[in-house]
């Protein structure tokens, strides 16, 4: 009777230590971590801004004539400000490093300059020019990311390329002989390079805010040969070059992450 009693009460024992911990297992589910979404590898990115555009120097054959005493500038040439717009396509390799493929189109700037010629044929004489230029752009651009600062990542990075540069509207007037001359629109292929500086300001997980300037190098842009409006007074020419065109840009875009 003893060791029956002795055994009810251990298995008693045994049930009372048994069913909270089956109980605790179908009321409390096991707790699983489960990380945050990390954003990496491809993303895409669109941008507006403007140009602010130089030359070396305008030139053309013509002014090797032998007539030509002297020739110089009053002005050599300035570009207004023009829109540019541009998309792409890159991809994150670290933290640290990343590149892109980018096409931009860049509008038409106006051109001015104004030059003087003596020459022992017709004086001092000079001429207002007068054009607009605009570009096809595309660069493959590497680029490294300096740190995150609270949400704000500033960056260096170059690209190189080819800028398809036009020239159209040209009109060379000389007011002092009552002439004037034209050329036809020409575009030309160059190779094209740049340096790129900026900051990347983290809106959400897979957006991120870019202010962005960028130094380019877009080559030379041509005319088709100059035409005189009375065309009595053309000369064989290959019209006009402008030489070593360079820009500082500014501009405002978006990267978003697509994973």
């Amino acid at each position: 009777m003893f060791r029956f009693a002795k055994q009810a009460f251990v298995a008693a024992l045994f049930a009372g230590v048994a069913m909270p911990a089956i109980a605790a297992d179908l009321v409390d589910p096991p707790i699983v971590a489960v990380d945050p979404p990390v954003y990496g590898g491809w993303y895409i990115r669109g941008y507006i801004g403007g140009t602010n555009q130089d030359l070396e120097t305008l030139d053309t054959d013509l002014y090797n004539d032998p007539s030509i005493i002297s020739h110089g500038w009053f002005e050599q040439g300035t570009f207004g400000t023009s829109p540019l717009f541009g998309g792409g396509v890159g991809y994150k390799f670290t933290d640290w490093i990343r590149g892109d493929l980018t096409v931009e189109y860049r509008g038409k700037s106006e051109f001015n300059a104004v030059d003087w010629v003596d020459s022992s044929f017709n004086g001092l004489t000079t001429n207002d020019y007068n054009a607009q230029k605009s570009e096809w752009l595309m660069l493959a651009n590497a680029y490294v990311d300096l740190g995150n600062f609270s949400g704000v990542t500033p960056y260096l990075g170059a690209g190189i390329g080819a800028s398809r540069n036009t020239i159209d509207g040209f009109r060379d007037v000389n007011e002092l002989m009552s002439g004037a001359a034209w050329a036809e629109e020409r575009s030309k292929w160059n190779f094209a390079w740049a340096l790129h500086a900026g900051l990347g300001i983290q809106a959400t997980d897979r957006m991120t805010v870019d202010l962005g300037y960028s130094y380019v190098s877009l080559g030379d842009a041509v005319t088709g040969p100059l035409n005189n409006d009375d065309p009595a007074f053309t000369l064989p020419n290959d019209g006009m070059v402008f030489k070593d065109l360079t820009s500082h840009d500014f501009k405002l875009g978006i990267r978003y992450a697509l994973y």
